[in-house]
């Protein structure tokens, strides 16, 4: 009997919901991603997310149908989160203050380990026909495996420094330090239906030790 997979009991470590930092690592993983720079509370950042849940859902659908003819474990799956790669411009690193028009992101949903790379292609000209929606747009990206440090952050986006500072503190307390001032954000909460305060996000940073 095939199951349908559901990443947050299958996969509690990688997307672990601890409001205490922690060291971990990620295994490697495969995501469909857009890139953009702005704001994220204007236009372009929303025609992306626009773009890349259908193209998730295309792929959701595309798996779907494979599987009945085919001899897989899973038939069906969850989809995963969004996630959000941040980092600013050559102009924003030369700030002296945070400008959100300056930043630059990479916007993803995971593709699961056992869905065919071969499917994507076809799934995002299915989702570009039949929605006609800017789905070249979208790429392929792979992450080798990664030591990080992460945390869960409850509440709004603006208070997030609070939460870096507690991952901070375990990574110099273990010897370690960030790579780089990338980091990546895991969106557990749909903004649009809950309040600021309520709000889940895993942050996350690459680590190594010193």
């Amino acid at each position: 009997m095939k199951m349908k997979y559901e990443w947050r009991k299958q996969e509690k470590t990688t997307y672990a919901t601890k409001k205490q930092p922690q060291l971990l690592t990620i295994p490697a993983q495969t995501f469909m991603s857009i890139h953009g720079t702005g704001n994220p509370n204007g236009p372009e950042f929303q025609t992306h997310l626009q773009t890349l849940y259908p193209a998730a859902y295309g792929l959701k659908h595309a798996y779907k149908q494979y599987a009945q003819t085919q001899a897989c474990e899973f038939d069906d799956y969850v989809v995963f989160p969004l996630e959000g790669v941040w980092s600013l411009t050559i102009k924003g690193q030369q700030l002296d203050h945070l400008d959100k028009d300056e930043f630059s992101y990479d916007i993803m949903i995971r593709v699961p380990d056992f869905v065919p790379n071969e499917l994507i292609a076809p799934a995002l000209a299915a989702v570009k026909a039949k929605k006609q929606l800017p789905t070249e747009q979208i790429n392929v990206q792979q992450f080798d495996a990664m030591q990080v440090a992460q945390i869960l952050h409850l509440g709004a986006y603006d208070d997030e420094p609070a939460s870096f500072a507690k991952i901070d503190e375990l990574v110099a307390n273990q010897g370690m330090h960030r790579t780089s001032k990338i980091h990546r954000e895991i969106y557990l909460s749909d903004a649009r239906r809950v309040t600021p305060d309520k709000l889940k996000t895993i942050l996350r940073y690459r680590v190594a030790s010193n």
